[in-house]
């Protein structure tokens, strides 16, 4: 199967763009094409019939590149199966904060949002520098299942909550990635 990284094309590109910096002529129903940046400038003489089965074969290649870029080549499959983490920091004052997150749990809420399908984490963790400030670890399979959360119920719940706390929130957002080997040697396990 060809990727958009398959050396074959990108090789039948640069040949492509370099074969249209040659030079043309006609001579006695045959024509030459003399190819540039050769050192012996070669020259190549073609038959109508061969001339016509190349120009043939570019028209094919040319097309089937053109259905590959179409066809999502490319995207990386990879990518699409890549859990999604945000963090998510409340910052309130006098504790509120802690209480947002307290009471997010004893409500149920975060059970609930635990067992939608697609989640694979939702912890909060507070802050040991700013006792004002609670993270949300919220990870989950896809895009398509942060969505589908989105729509639910619970969020005017957690909008409500937000709003009874008086929270103001920074959000970062991250797609997970094969840990490299040369990091192992730091992970105690």
């Amino acid at each position: 199967m060809y990727s958009c990284s398959d050396t074959n094309i990108r090789n039948y590109f640069v040949t492509e763009k370099w074969l249209k910096q040659g030079i043309r002529s006609q001579k006695k129903g045959k024509e030459r094409f003399m190819l540039p940046k050769w050192p012996e400038m070669l020259t190549f003489v073609f038959d109508k019939t061969l001339l016509q089965q190349i120009y043939m074969t570019r028209f094919i290649i040319v097309t089937f590149a053109a259905l590959l870029l179409l066809a999502g080549c490319g995207n990386n499959k990879q990518a699409d199966n890549m859990a999604i983490t945000v963090n998510l920091r409340y910052t309130g004052v006098d504790g509120n904060a802690l209480k947002f997150a307290e009471e997010m749990i004893s409500s149920g809420t975060v059970d609930a949002i635990r067992a939608e399908e697609g989640n694979l984490r939702y912890e909060y963790y507070q802050s040991m520098d700013d006792p004002e400030t609670i993270l949300l670890i919220d990870s989950w399979v896809s895009q398509e299942a942060i969505d589908a959360h989105h729509a639910t119920p619970m969020m005017a719940t957690i909008a409500a909550l937000r709003e009874k706390y008086d929270l103001h929130m920074t959000v970062e957002r991250y797609t997970s990635a094969d840990m490299p080997e040369t990091d192992n040697q730091f992970i105690r396990k």
